[in-house]
């Protein structure tokens, strides 16, 4: 059977989902596939969605079971029942809704269709696909390009990444704003074109894991080196996080370090204090209520970069698992978006494409369960023209010892043709059943016909 475990957006809090998806997904298809009863895996590990595809060899009673021990062993932890089973013709239907942008946070979003054909090949690599998995895949790349194709999904949905932006643009004006990326993988590739597309210039980057250079050089954008990370995420507008990294990289620490450091390079005693409303300053007051940035006034024509008239500073984050710790909510003027606050904003769906789209994936699931069912009883069907044959076979050598040549000729080719019409009906009839689900019916027959009964 083709069972499918999925946790999602849909399914599963924050907390849990940020769990799974700390899980290695290059390795888990071989710790899935290392069970005994399980023949093929795929792992779907995206920031909203943990998928593991499975072709388990056991009876339907089973099945669901065995996946579940089997994501206890890979997964260790202690609580499978968190991944919802799904089989056969309801995984088949979740998956090409799934690659189609039907099941995402934000309906029809395209970049879930290039994680899913990157799932089965990191799958191949890892040689745990099986043949059943493969045509499942190959079905639902297939329903993806049809929906994208013959509907207005696409047009209708937008990328996490556009819809944090449109959130992010209603209180912040990304075009005279100084932006922080941080991440240097395809995700920030995408943020970063986003950002362009909205007027940003101001746009530095930040890697934590100290890619950040190449990244800067081959996008024409500003590199932030690590040790003065803190003072350029005080100084930013906006921050946008987009890292794999497993631990917070934005917290409060790091914001109220960089500020400090702000208000040491904005000291210059002997001045007196800018006239500005300290209220409204995005860092946090001094016990005398002044501001720190620059205590002692600012020297001659110089300007504070600060812009103290700024009622937020925002930090978007799309990390998964989190980037940015919550705390940051603690620091004065520090507005937090993250990827739990973006899917509540969600748009509503565009309802008639949905519901065509809906309805071309009802369709596809149909069509591969037929196939899957017909592809089951193809040893059987096999085994009764091979019944059949011996049985012409045996007539065919009897009548050739006696009459001519062309008498033999002429029964042979009757005795095939006949074979083909006793055979015939037999053959569109295993389709049926196969397609009403009635698999085990047309093994019973044949057996007790024929006694046929070493297959499937």
């Amino acid at each position: 059977m083709l069972i499918c475990l999925t946790a999602s957006h849909r399914n599963a809090d924050f907390t849990a989902l940020e769990a799974l998806s700390s899980a290695d997904a290059a390795q888990l298809p071989t710790s899935f596939a290392a069970h005994p009863s399980i023949d093929g895996a795929v792992v779907v590990s995206t920031c909203n969605r943990f998928e593991v595809y499975l072709d388990v060899d056991a009876e339907a009673d089973d099945a669901a079971g065995i996946a579940q021990t089997a994501a206890a062993d890979a997964l260790g932890f202690h609580h499978p029942e968190s991944l919802e089973p799904l089989a056969d013709v309801r995984a088949a239907e979740h998956l090409f809704a799934v690659a189609s942008g039907l099941e995402s946070v934000v309906i029809g979003e395209g970049e879930i269709a290039g994680q899913v054909r990157r799932a089965l090949a990191s799958a191949r690599d890892a040689g745990t696909t099986s043949p059943d998995l493969e045509r499942l895949f190959q079905r639902a790349s297939e329903t993806q390009r049809g929906i994208k194709n013959r509907t207005g999904l696409g047009e209708a949905g937008r990328s996490i990444v556009r819809l944090a932006l449109d959130l992010a643009s209603s209180s912040v004006d990304l075009a005279g704003a100084r932006v922080l990326l941080v991440g240097t993988g395809r995700f920030a590739g995408v943020s970063l074109a986003e950002l362009r597309r909205r007027g940003a210039s101001h746009i530095e980057v930040w890697s934590p894991s100290n890619r950040g250079e190449g990244f800067a050089r081959s996008h024409a954008i500003g590199y932030v080196d690590p040790p003065d990370a803190a003072l350029a995420a005080a100084s930013a507008d906006v921050i946008v996080t987009c890292t794999s990294a497993e631990e917070y990289v934005v917290d409060a620490a790091l914001l109220r370090a960089g500020r400090a450091q702000l208000s040491a390079t904005h000291a210059f005693p002997g001045d007196e204090v800018d006239d500005h409303d300290a209220s409204a300053c995005p860092v946090a007051l001094g016990d005398a209520g002044t501001c720190p940035v620059h205590p002692d006034g600012l020297h001659g024509d110089a300007s504070c970069p600060v812009e103290h008239g700024r009622t937020a500073q925002l930090v978007v984050d799309m990390g998964m698992p989190r980037n940015v710790d919550p705390d940051v909510a603690t620091v004065r003027g520090v507005q937090l978006l993250d990827l739990e606050t973006i899917r509540l904003h969600a748009p509503l769906e565009h309802l008639t494409a949905t519901e065509d789209a809906r309805d071309l994936v009802r369709k596809a699931a149909q069509r591969f369960e037929r196939g899957t069912a017909e592809q089951r009883l193809g040893p059987a069907i096999a085994a009764l023209r091979e019944h059949v044959q011996e049985a012409m076979h045996a007539e065919l050598q009897r009548i050739g010892k006696r009459g001519t040549e062309e008498e033999r000729r002429l029964a042979e080719q009757a005795l095939r043709h006949f074979a083909g019409v006793v055979l015939h009906k037999p053959t569109v009839r295993a389709r049926q059943l196969a397609a009403e689900g009635r698999h085990d019916d047309f093994l019973s027959a044949i057996d007790t016909l024929y006694g046929i009964n070493d297959v499937a």
